[in-house]
């Protein structure tokens, strides 16, 4: 068990520390965290309890409580730039979006006439398009999801919620995972983690450019390993740094790919995000079957 506290490896991270700052535990009783999103106008932050099918709502005076159940085994989830919630189905093996009177719409379930497998994470652009990973992890087992037979390769996807247009804009990951654009979007981080019934999968954060055209990739390449675990999760802040899950806790990563230090916890970090009204300068942990947050001196990404 990881001794829960900051650990510097550059001396950069230093002065993302607030030395009176604690790391504080908001919740636990969860029995795997996914999909953090933090809700300003709410003053809130929304998560995924996946293995119990629940949409999970935590806010600094009311606590902990259930938002919506059940959640069609929701995963990733981010807000549109109309403010809806946009999130990955499990069960439905689609995208789909939370309108503001509460009905679901199903955004993407097919690519060519054949069904997705499970969309695990995704991404809400400046102009509207919604960029998401597609694994086999949902359909692999019963506890996320339910076991079910593949009808497409792995992918990650580019959609346009207005045509419902899908593009796909990479096959080349075994298992798409995490997805995040930098604060200009001229770069795409994609986690990727692996095919998990091979003994030894291809874990590895990637990144492409983003082509001129704002719709397609390219220039694929190795970004960072992290270790012990894998990026999972990840989150951006305002200096283009990426907070990345890992098997010790949360690893922050410069735009350069270097180790700048890790945030220490008890347990495999899955998913992060930044929040808190008004500044987005704390960040909130999934560990596991717990919910973590930290304030830093550094605020969240706010994209153009």
């Amino acid at each position: 068990m990881s001794e829960i506290g900051f650990e510097s490896c550059d001396p950069r991270f230093d002065r993302y520390i607030l030395g009176n700052a604690p790391i504080e535990l908001l919740a636990t009783g969860l029995r795997w965290i996914e999909g953090l999103v933090w809700m300003g106008d709410w003053n809130c932050l929304l998560f995924q309890d996946l293995p119990r099918d629940r949409t999970m709502m935590w806010s600094e005076t009311a606590g902990l409580s259930v938002w919506r159940f059940p959640s069609g085994q929701a995963n990733g989830q981010a807000r549109d730039r109309n403010g809806r919630i946009v999130f990955c189905s499990n069960r439905e093996r689609a995208v789909c979006r939370v309108e503001h009177d509460g009905r679901i719409s199903v955004l993407a379930d097919r690519f060519e006439g054949r069904r997705l497998n499970s969309p695990n994470d995704l991404v809400v652009k400046s102009d509207g398009s919604i960029w998401f990973t597609d694994p086999v992890y949902g359909i692999s087992n019963d506890y996320e999801g339910e076991r079910q037979a593949s009808e497409i390769r792995p992918g990650v996807y580019r959609l346009d919620p207005d045509t419902g247009a899908l593009d796909l804009v990479s096959d080349a990951f075994e298992g798409p995972n995490g997805i995040a654009f930098s604060p200009d979007e001229r770069r795409l981080y994609v986690a990727e983690t692996g095919d998990q019934t091979k003994p030894d999968p291809t874990q590895v954060l990637r990144v492409f450019d983003v082509a001129a055209d704002g719709r397609t990739l390219q220039g694929i390449r190795d970004f960072a390993k992290v270790s012990p675990g894998y990026t999972d999760g990840m989150a951006i802040d305002e200096d283009g740094n990426i907070w990345s899950s890992a098997g010790d806790g949360v690893h922050c990563l410069s735009p350069d790919g270097q180790l700048l230090g890790r945030i220490r916890l008890p347990a495999t970090v899955s998913n992060l995000c930044f929040g808190g009204s008004p500044h987005l300068n704390r960040l909130f942990i999934g560990v596991s079957h717990s919910l973590y947050a930290v304030f830093l001196n550094r605020r969240g990404a706010r994209w153009p």
